[in-house]
């Protein structure tokens, strides 16, 4: 008796879980999948989306005439300009709310994002050295990227430093380690912003700050995709781990596993993610803060369900917000991070407001 309970329990956890986890990520999948064709069409020039998806097939599998789709103005601006953007978009976006869910089980703290350990600072920092000192003519073309890249990482090896020192890191000495190097950072910015008196620098920053996919290229893409894509790879096979963070140092060690060294490495993955991220697209706030909290307030903490389906609706809302950014405005391209905290913003209000959120939801 008790157990065909046991199996009917199972079976009826099994039905109320894994087929509408399952169930939603194909739902996404498909939406995305069609948000590509639908947001490659949006712009100055009218494409239809038969025309998008017969390039892309043509282009990935040379199915087609070559004359028509191989080359041509249609063709340059699906392949070369629109399609490479929104890939990028499907990248930050995916990338962005992976890092969010995984930060926020590191610290312990449902109101940390990407960028809470001081990671955003030090990528501006980056920035501001590279515009203000002029490293374009040592770094190249990509020198406000780069040295962005280089500002996140190294401020995110010293956060782990500091944390240690004294002790063991944890979840409140990274929080505060992060904090500090933040403000110090921030700090030098606006030091070497302030002495410079560069206006058209300024400009620069400013602009790299609010963020972009306008220099989106199929070079880079191809750096940038695999990398983000391992990461996300990666953090969804450490689920049982992530789970464990939100239970505690505590708990985890009555239960014989020792967190401290599970965050240092993926607080060294997640640095490498930002900073790429960064590098190709500047700052985009919100993501990591408002969908990581959207998924866990319809399907829990899970981290074996979240963190596909985070990447997936990640991925979908920045393309949107994306084809929003050069359309709101005829004429010109208003900066996504702008877009992206316009939205956010109220977004995490009301999602704070019409719910009583504690870390997690439903189980």
């Amino acid at each position: 008796m008790e157990k065909e309970m046991y199996m009917e329990q199972r079976k009826s956890n099994i039905l109320k879980g894994t087929p509408m986890y399952v169930g939603v990520s194909i739902v996404l999948l498909a939406i995305l999948f069609l948000s590509v064709g639908l947001a490659v069409t949006k712009g100055s020039v009218d494409i239809s989306i038969g025309e998008v998806y017969e390039i892309i097939f043509y282009k990935l599998f040379h199915v087609g005439n070559e004359d028509i789709l191989g080359s041509g103005a249609i063709h340059d601006v699906v392949w070369l300009i629109r399609l490479p953007r929104i890939i990028l978009a499907i990248s930050v976006g995916a990338g962005l709310s992976v890092v969010g869910i995984v930060m926020q089980a590191i610290v312990k703290n449902p109101l940390a994002d990407p960028y809470i350990l001081g990671v955003s600072s030090g990528a501006s920092l980056g920035a501001t050295i590279a515009i203000m000192f002029g490293l374009g003519t040592v770094l190249g073309s990509n020198a406000i990227g780069v040295s962005g890249f280089i500002g996140a990482f190294t401020v995110s090896m010293l956060v782990l430093v500091i944390s240690n020192i004294g002790g063991r890191s944890n979840s409140i000495k990274l929080l505060l380690a992060g904090m500090a190097l933040s403000s110090v950072c921030s700090a030098f910015s606006s030091f070497i912003v302030y002495f410079a008196n560069d206006a058209q620098g300024m400009q620069t920053i400013t602009f790299w700050l609010m963020g972009s996919l306008a220099g989106a290229k199929w070079q880079e893409i191809s750096i940038i995709v695999p990398i983000i894509l391992l990461g996300i790879i990666f953090f969804s096979t450490q689920y049982r781990t992530l789970n464990l963070m939100l239970l505690g140092d505590e708990v985890s060690i009555t239960l014989g596993s020792n967190l401290n060294k599970y965050r240092h490495i993926y607080l060294l993955i997640t640095s490498i993610m930002i900073g790429i991220l960064v590098y190709s697209s500047g700052m985009i706030g919100f993501v990591g803060l408002v969908i990581p909290h959207i998924v866990r307030m319809v399907f829990g903490t899970d981290h074996k369900k979240i963190i596909p389906i985070a990447s997936l609706l990640g991925a979908i809302f920045l393309i949107w917000a994306d084809v929003l950014s050069r359309s709101i405005i005829k004429g010109t391209e208003l900066p996504i991070g702008i877009l992206t905290s316009i939205i956010g913003g109220p977004c995490f209000i009301w999602l704070m407001i019409k719910k009583t959120y504690g870390f997690g939801g439903k189980n």
